[in-house]
């Protein structure tokens, strides 16, 4: 059976590839039909009858004529109907009695209504139908009345009809595979976008955690070679800020990349994401690395917020603080103040510094993308962001955050972790 089925499709495929073969196969079978039909008598006493005529030599001649028309129907429908439909005109007007000839001009007929539009086929439809009736009913040698004029009527009626519907299959099969070509589509183009955004999500979050920990080791690190001989006892203790440092880096960055294990990964880190509740530590490590802070929050502690939020927030505070740190200069103080008003929250990051001699501000020049990504971060959540130089010198950096984020995330602890990272 599969054998078979294989061979059935081996001859399909064969078929639509070659499909003059096709036609030249159906213009053979037409012939053999309308032969077979004329040695038929139609007037019998009980039905049709074979044997009691002979087709005529020009009926022989005006079949195979409209047998072969039908090899190129596909090519030219319209071309192929009148000339099929000639020869029957012809047939039913010269020869008595008359040949089916009228075979070829119905398969014609069905060609054109199943290769053009509606109109088109009733037009053509009902000028073929009239056409060859009226030659059969008064040029035809049986009376007008007679079932062989009838049966003309009724042939080239349901071979447009059958055409017609024909067309319109095919049209509601090919509509049908365009809509779902077209949803594939769509589907390919929205997982694109969401693994541009995961890429995007994911940079932004590497970005903050490097930036800020190696900026921290990097400031550390020079201290510690630049007391190292004279006052050993304070390199040691860069040392150890710069170990601290390396370390937490290495937890955010665990944490962050446990987030992309697929299911059947080992268990991920269990730490919630970062935010408002662990800024003391983050002000603490930047102290320690030399850069005072003063941190301002509403009743003396910083607000609770949903936990898309409560991230960005603390990033954007992260990268700001990391920011003045690099670029500042020294001797540069900061201010940090985080007030929920209303359904926002504000998050405000100050800085007297006058900058080095390799930045001319706190915000990311020479190819950064901290003031990029904070950015993104905060709009994102449907907030906004502005900074830029103080008058009378520093920086300032000023986000405004909806309590409820763009980005339909849980409001609950146990999922702050992936909430968080989501946002």
């Amino acid at each position: 059976m599969t054998t078979l089925g294989t061979g059935v499709l081996r001859i399909r495929h064969w078929l639509r590839v070659h499909p003059l073969a096709l036609d030249g196969a159906l213009a053979l079978a037409v012939l053999v039909a309308m032969i077979i039909g004329s040695f038929a008598d139609p007037n019998g006493h009980n039905g049709p009858t074979f044997g009691t005529r002979t087709p005529a030599a020009s009926s022989l001649f005006l079949m195979v004529l409209g047998a072969l028309a039908l090899v190129w129907r596909r090519r030219s429908p319209m071309a192929v109907l009148a000339a099929t439909g000639a020869l029957t005109v012809v047939e039913l007007v010269m020869v008595d009695p008359p040949a089916p000839v009228v075979m070829s001009a119905v398969i014609a007929l069905y060609t054109v209504a199943a290769r053009t539009d509606r109109p088109t086929t009733w037009r053509v439809g009902l000028l073929t139908m009239a056409a060859l009736t009226a030659a059969a009913m008064f040029f035809g040698s049986a009376p007008w009345y007679s079932q062989q004029n009838l049966g003309i009527f009724a042939w080239t009626g349901m071979a447009g009809a059958a055409g017609d519907a024909v067309r319109s299959r095919r049209a509601f099969v090919d509509a049908i595979r365009e809509r779902a070509e077209r949803a594939e589509r769509t589907r390919e183009e929205e997982a694109r976008r969401r693994v541009a955004e995961e890429r995007l999500r994911i940079a932004r979050d590497l970005h903050d955690v490097v930036a800020h920990h190696i900026a921290l080791v990097n400031v550390q690190a020079g201290v510690a070679a630049h007391v190292m001989d004279k006052r050993p006892d304070q390199a040691k203790q860069a040392l150890a800020h710069v170990r601290e440092a390396s370390r937490s880096a290495l937890n955010e960055l665990r944490a962050t990349v446990g987030l992309l294990r697929q299911s059947g990964d080992p268990a991920a880190p269990t730490e919630p994401a970062p935010g408002l509740a662990v800024l003391g530590e983050l002000v603490e490590t930047v102290r320690q690395a030399g850069l005072p802070v003063e941190v301002a929050c509403d009743a003396g502690q910083c607000p609770q917020l949903p936990a898309a939020v409560d991230l960005a927030a603390y990033r954007v505070i992260q990268e700001a603080l990391t920011n003045v740190r690099k670029h500042a200069g020294a001797g540069a103080r900061a201010e940090v103040s985080v007030v929920r008003v209303g359904a926002t929250a504000e998050i405000m990051v100050l800085d007297n510094g006058r900058g080095t001699s390799d930045s001319a501000s706190a915000g990311d020049t020479g190819g950064g993308h901290g003031l990029l990504g904070m950015r993104e971060r905060v709009t994102a959540l449907g907030g906004t962001l502005t900074a830029g130089p103080r008058y009378g010198g520093g920086f300032r950096v000023h986000a405004i955050l909806p309590v409820k984020a763009r980005a339909q995330e849980p409001d609950q602890p146990g999922a702050a972790s992936r909430t968080g990272e989501n946002a």
